[in-house]
């Protein structure tokens, strides 16, 4: 009888911690699980977006955002006929740089320019042009090269800007719509001011004008695009 007493105790005394145990162990499973998910999604993101330390992404991806982003209703789109002479049709290599430029034709407009493009003979071009009243025509397809910063062609967008006089200065207008265009193609790909460049940081050429002359204007401009973004 004791003997039987005592067995009897004995595992009454173990079987209740059982299942404690395996209770404890299914809630230590389904909190991994829990951060397991966290950590895939947060990756997704950083994938995404370019960022989460060393993850970057690949001048395909980049390219390919480029392709499939939908551009702003703000700009007016009058893509240049594959047909015509400053047309390539070559697809960009990467996307680095948003580069600004300056027509070097004072008081044409954003028209003018675009339409320029396309005459015959003509070998230049760009992916945007800013008006002097802040009008934006896209010329080209994001995910193609543009005819505008020699050998930064395979890897920049390329935004030409008018101005009123020869001293190159943007107006009010043109200014303010190159920031808001600059800052949208910036967040495609996560971009910060180093990705921000004239046409002279690539080449040496006076591009833009009033923006090389000045600096303090060049750096104001890039901090301004900042602004927009984060705002």
């Amino acid at each position: 009888m004791q003997g039987g007493t005592g067995y009897a105790v004995r595992r009454t005394s173990r079987g209740p911690g059982r299942p404690k145990r395996r209770k404890n162990r299914q809630a230590v499973i389904a909190a991994f699980a829990v951060l397991l998910t966290v950590a895939v999604v947060l990756t997704a993101v950083a994938v995404i977006k370019g960022r989460g330390g060393d993850t970057v992404l690949t001048p395909e991806e980049k390219v390919r955002i480029l392709s499939e982003a939908k551009v702003p209703d703000y700009v007016d789109v009058q893509i240049l006929p594959e047909d015509c002479d400053s047309r390539r049709c070559v697809k960009l290599e990467d996307f680095n740089s948003v580069v600004i430029h300056y027509v070097a034709n004072p008081g044409t407009t954003a028209q003018n320019n675009r339409d320029y493009y396309d005459n015959e003979g003509t070998e230049v071009n760009s992916h945007f042009v800013v008006g002097l009243e802040g009008e934006i025509i896209q010329c080209l397809p994001l995910d193609e090269k543009s005819s505008a910063t020699t050998e930064r062609n395979r890897d920049t967008i390329s935004i030409e800007v008018c101005h009123p006089d020869e001293t190159g200065e943007f107006t009010q207008a043109s200014y303010d719509a190159v920031v808001k265009l600059t800052a949208w193609l910036c967040s495609l790909c996560d971009f910060d001011e180093t990705n921000i460049i004239r046409h002279y940081d690539a080449t040496g050429k006076m591009c833009p004008l009033y923006y090389v002359e000045h600096e303090d204007k060049w750096l104001e401009l890039k901090s301004d695009v900042m602004e927009y973004m984060n705002s």
